[in-house]
């Protein structure tokens, strides 16, 4: 049923209290419905820049309240998932030695730069792009491109172990995977011009490729961590992007 295939899918990527509703349901299925879940959460960032700009805000500071509404939504789940990713990759020697520090829950310096540029960047971009109705836009669509760029990076590689998130979501059926990238992609080009539309697409799934094949090479696979460094990855270019053809 779509209502317990977007439950699920909240479940895994929000902290929502949507447990009761979402069981019992296929993991593989549900992931039609990333698309959906980042226009949710992004959705009501947007709807809190826009009160913090009504309110007279700077728009950096209207950035940074609407980031943490979003991270309040989802436990900052991705934002951890890179911060893990980035330690791991960047202090292991072996793939053995970087899955065992991306478990660790400690953070270390690869994953803290990991983490202020990030944020740093989808902040910049978000007041670059100053107006309520353009920083809705752009929110949205990293949103939905970036949750929807998680599923080709279900399809391009296996899991790197049999426990753990990503593991649990295993390979997604093909229809709810297709689905689910051409929600993401119908919607930038509702939203936007042709040109932007494109440009943000090709950025936002490109990224989160670019770590799954960073993530075959150093730990043979993806993990929960990865997928979420590959959402953050992905909305991180879609708003550069965006802010480069959007902003006033």
């Amino acid at each position: 049923m779509p209502l317990t295939d977007l439950a699920h899918a909240l479940m895994l990527l929000t902290r929502f209290p949507v447990a009761r509703l979402a069981e019992p349901a296929d993991a593989a299925r549900c992931v039609w419905a990333f698309p959906v879940v980042g226009l949710i959460v992004n959705g009501i960032g947007g709807l809190v820049y826009a009160v913090a700009h009504w309110a007279g805000m700077p728009p950096l500071l209207a950035a940074a309240w609407a980031l943490a509404a979003t991270m309040m939504m989802t436990g900052a789940l991705h934002e951890d998932g890179l911060a893990d990713t980035a330690d791991g990759f960047g202090g292991g020697a072996t793939p053995a030695r970087k899955m065992a520090i991306m478990r660790d829950s400690r953070i270390g310096t690869y994953g803290t730069l990991a983490l202020v540029l990030s944020t740093g960047m989808r902040a910049a971009a978000i007041a670059a792009l100053g107006r309520p109705a353009a920083v809705m836009a752009a929110l949205v669509l990293a949103g939905v491109l970036g949750r929807a760029a998680i599923i080709p990076m279900l399809l391009a590689i296996a899991p790197a172990r049999t426990d753990g998130m990503g593991a649990a979501l295993g390979r997604p059926h093909p229809a709810a995977a297709g689905a689910g990238i051409g929600l993401a992609i119908v919607a930038a080009f509702l939203c936007l011009p042709p040109k932007p539309a494109a440009a943000a697409v090709v950025s936002g799934f490109g990224a989160a490729l670019v770590v799954a094949i960073q993530a075959r090479r150093q730990i043979g696979g993806y993990t929960g961590d990865t997928l979420g460094a590959g959402e953050i990855a992905g909305e991180c270019s879609v708003l550069t992007v965006l802010a480069v053809f959007l902003a006033a």
